[in-house]
Order: C-alpha cells, then sequence, then structure tokens
C-alpha cells in the first residue's frame, strides 16, 4: 500500500488534506513538528487532546518529533526573512518539509503532505512561496496540497495515479467556509478556531523576542518565560518577569532556576509573584522591589516586597515606594 507523510499543524487544514487523501487509499503516517513557539494554552478541540483530535479524524496515531534546537538556528538569521513581526514563515515550513523528507525511509512513504491553501496566508502560501518551499526542500513533485491542488501543476503521485487528481480540490483564498464544508462532509468536528497558533506571528511576544536577541539571551528556558507575565528590562543584564494571576505567580516561583531573585508581597497583601533574570546587583534589586510595589493591592499603608535569591536565599524585607507609572512603562517590553 502507498503511504504519506501528512503534515498535522494542529489546525483543521492539514487533517481535511490527509482525510481526502486516505480515503483514497493511501496510509497515512500523520507528524507533528514540535518549536519553541506554540502557545502554553493547547488549542480547544472539544475536550480532546491533539492525539485525540487526530486518531478520532483520521484513525492513525500522531508522531511528534521535537524541533526545538534546530529552529533557534534557523530564527536567527532566515533566509526568506521574516513576516509582519519575527515569523520566519517560509524558512520554517522547508525546515519541516526537510525533516519529513529524511523521516520518509523510517516510515516507509512515497510521498508528503500538507494542509496549505494558495493564497491563504500573505507571505508563505502564494504561487512562489509554494514552489520556493517545495525546491529547497528538495521534495520537487513528492509534495502534495491536496486543498489546492488544482491551481497546481500535478505532481508525481498525481501523474503515476498513486492519487486521483480528480477527487482533489481547488480551494484559494482566506475564506474558511469551504473547509467548514468539507469538515462537515467528512464528519470531522471538535476543531479549534483558524486563530495561528505561532506566537511568532504576536506583535507582543516578537517585541520580546527581539529584546532576547539583542541582549544575547535566546535559548529555550528564556524563550518559555515569554510567554507568560509582563515583562520589563531594567538594564542590559536583567530583566523582571511579573506574575499576571495565580497561576502565573505559581509558574514564576515553580521555574526559578538556580541564581534567579524572587520578589513576593507578604501574607497580608495581595500582589503578583516577580522572577529576576540575569546578573542582579543591589539596584535591580530595588528596582524589582519598586515595581512588585506598583502592582500590589495597598490599603495606603504601603507594601511589604520579600525577595529572595533561588534557590532557598536568606530572605530581605523591602517597605518600597511603588515606582512610577512613566518610568514603569519606559521598561516595558
Amino acid at each position: 500500500m502507498m503511504r504519506a507523510i501528512a503534515l498535522i499543524s494542529g489546525g483543521l487544514d492539514s487533517i481535511l488534506a490527509a482525510k481526502i487523501i486516505k480515503i483514497q487509499g493511501i496510509s497515512i503516517v500523520p507528524l507533528y513538528f514540535k518549536i519553541p513557539f506554540c502557545h502554553l494554552k493547547a488549542p480547544a478541540y472539544s475536550g480532546q487532546d491533539l492525539n485525540s483530535f487526530v486518531s478520532s479524524s483520521l484513525g492513525e496515531e500522531l508522531q511528534r518529533v521535537e524541533i526545538r534546537d534546530e529552529f533557534l538556528k534557523l530564527i536567527s538569521n532566515p533566509e526568506y526573512g521574516f513576516g509582519s513581526h519575527m515569523n520566519p514563515c517560509i524558512d520554517c515550513k522547508i525546515l519541516m518539509l526537510t525533516k519529513a523528507k529524511e523521516l520518509m525511509p523510517q516510515f516507509n512513504a512515497q510521498f508528503i503532505i500538507t494542509g496549505e491553501v494558495l493564497g491563504q496566508r500573505p507571505m508563505s502560501q502564494h504561487k512562489q512561496a509554494l514552489k520556493a518551499i517545495e525546491k529547497k526542500s528538495g521534495l520537487l513533485g513528492l509534495l502534495l496540497r491536496p486543498l489546492s491542488a488544482k491551481h497546481i501543476a500535478p505532481t508525481i503521485p498525481e501523474e503515476k495515479g498513486w492519487v486521483d487528481r480528480e477527487r482533489l480540490l481547488n480551494f484559494s483564498g482566506r475564506s474558511r467556509r469551504p473547509q467548514m464544508k468539507l469538515a462537515r462532509e467528512l464528519n470531522i468536528s471538535g476543531y479549534p478556531n483558524a486563530s495561528g497558533g505561532c506566537l511568532l506571528t504576536d506583535r507582543q511576544f516578537s517585541l520580546r523576542l527581539k529584546d532576547l536577541i539583542e541582549h544575547k539571551t535566546m535559548d529555550l528556558r528564556n524563550i518559555d518565560f515569554l510567554k507568560i507575565g509582563r515583562h520589563f528590562r531594567l538594564n542590559p543584564k536583567g530583566k523582571l518577569v511579573v506574575g499576571r494571576d495565580e497561576k502565573e505567580n505559581i509558574e514564576l516561583e515553580k521555574q526559578a532556576g538556580g541564581g534567579d531573585y524572587l520578589f513576593v508581597p507578604d501574607e497580608k497583601t495581595a500582589g503578583p509573584t516577580c522572577l529576576g533574570l540575569g546578573n542582579f546587583d543591589r539596584e535591580m534589586i530595588e528596582t524589582s522591589s519598586r515595581i512588585a510595589s506598583y502592582y500590589c493591592d495597598s490599603d495606603g499603608n504601603g507594601v511589604r516586597i520579600i525577595s529572595w535569591q533561588s534557590p532557598g536565599g536568606e530572605k530581605e524585607g523591602f517597605n518600597p515606594t511603588p515606582i512610577e507609572k512613566n518610568r514603569l512603562e519606559n521598561m516595558r517590553i
């Protein structure tokens, strides 16, 4: 039996692409690449996780592959540049497809499927970009995009009769209606909405990432911290992350590593947990205490902030004056 690797993004399009090839009698290997820039909060699949959603939709087990380290190298200098923010969409797709091509012998696959739709994404899904992605990934003729196949030259699977081109589709543009209609026809439900799952398309996250790059502190741990809290650049040596709710407060204290600084209000006061990252000096400790105080609920009698260096450093108390709002905003990333 013919077999194809289907790249699964987590959204509807890639599931539909895999499904319409599977119903032609092709065995499918659903493949998901994990990069460092996915939302911490998983998309909603009507009570299911992605594994269960893929299994219920395709009847196949999802294969997961980590490419976090490779992606960090890519984002430092993408050949095709960035989109509107820090999203190197073309280079990202080339990386994933190149890795998928390397895995073809392992899965005994003859070609690769994606859920790309012509014209849906302005940077990476116009005809020129689709051609560049296919060529640079080394998949000339072996990359099938079933949802837009009739707008694209026939691939080897179509020319050799492995796949019936007449049963492929001609979707294009940004409308989601054709995909939603097809999902109903194929009895696929519980899929998430169409919002992007990549944080690199988010303006605020991109500014935080640029700050890491500028200060030469981009690594997997620091990237994970970008996904939570308010961020303040104290000086070139360090920054402060301020929790926005109880869940983030717990996460920041849990993730504090050796040498990090923690700042919390005393037990009488409601306020954030703050995590100091970098090489802290006395001035940075005092400034961080003032930032922590700014976000605390005060009855007008002042706030006491407790600080210590992780793990298990000696605790120190401060009664700081809350930092001025304009200075705070100037430090905010």
